[in-house]
């Protein structure tokens, strides 16, 4: 059996920032936990479903909070139904999360501009196909190709459960490109959605592979060489390739003939 590690927490602190951000102590942390999960479930309700704002195509909410504020930034792929006519659905938004934490609360909107690339969005939209009874071979492979062409480099779908209304449940995988799970450094997006079908729940899960992300103390190191060899202002720019392939390359030598070796031997003779 392989033990199977959240993506998401598999990368945080390494290529992924935390999604709640603020510090408690021993006694307020748990509160705090709780209240992120309720801010959560009341803005998109539990896999996209029962909150204020189900059908507005949101795939996370991060939770900044400091002294006297909680700032709120909802990430969707409809901005438009987040804000409302003339803001009134942000307003009204922001009004039942003040209610909820008894302070004030800022909410910020941040557009997700290719939603294909996005792990959550792409099961949610199988995951509302399956309850719409398309054939789960088509709607899989169709997202695959969708995002595949909006330029990820690789892409995995699973479907689980009692695929086509059978008795016995089985999973079915379709993946395109490669998706490095294992690699710290390698960008992977993951989501999980559920199908409610009349014949069960329907598990859908996303990974997305947008490319590698290296850690900024890797990329200071790696620049290092090239900033130091450059040259001062009013001079000619020095080649700045050579000397680094050079020291990677290790102590130069040069080939001597014989005839060389021979003169070489012969006057340090005749200088003793």
């Amino acid at each position: 059996m392989g033990q199977k590690v959240h993506p998401h927490g598999f990368r945080l602190g390494v290529i992924y920032p935390w999604e709640s951000r603020w510090f408690a102590e021993k006694d307020g942390y748990t509160e705090r936990v709780r209240l992120d999960h309720e801010l959560r479930e009341h803005i998109s309700g539990t896999d996209g479903r029962g909150g204020l704002l189900p059908d507005a195509g949101i795939s996370r909410v991060e939770i900044d909070r400091n002294a006297n504020m909680v700032t709120v930034t909802v990430h969707t792929a409809k901005p438009g139904i987040v804000i409302g006519r003339g803001g009134a659905r942000v307003e009204e938004l922001r009004g039942s999360l003040e209610q909820l934490t008894g302070g004030r609360v800022r909410v910020n909107i941040q557009e997700i501009r290719t939603p294909e690339l996005d792990a959550y969005l792409l099961a949610r939209s199988v995951a509302d196909q399956l309850e719409r009874r398309v054939a789960f071979r088509r709607a899989v492979k169709q997202a695959v190709q969708r995002t595949m062409q909006r330029g990820a480099r690789g892409v995995r779908i699973s479907v689980a459960g009692r695929l086509g209304g059978t008795e016995m449940s089985r999973r079915e995988t379709e993946t395109a490109g490669r998706v490095p799970r294992h690699t710290l450094r390698a960008d992977i997006d993951y989501g999980l959605a559920e199908a409610h079908t009349t014949y069960g729940r329907i598990g859908v899960k996303a990974w997305v592979y947008k490319g590698d992300i290296l850690p900024a103390e890797a990329e200071e190191e790696f620049e290092e060489p090239v900033e130091a060899a450059r040259a001062p202002d009013g001079a000619d720019a020095p080649d700045v390739a050579a000397p680094v392939a050079d020291e990677a390359r290790g102590p130069q030598r040069t080939a001597i003939s014989v005839e060389q070796q021979e003169t070489v031997a012969r006057q340090s003779q005749e200088g003793a």
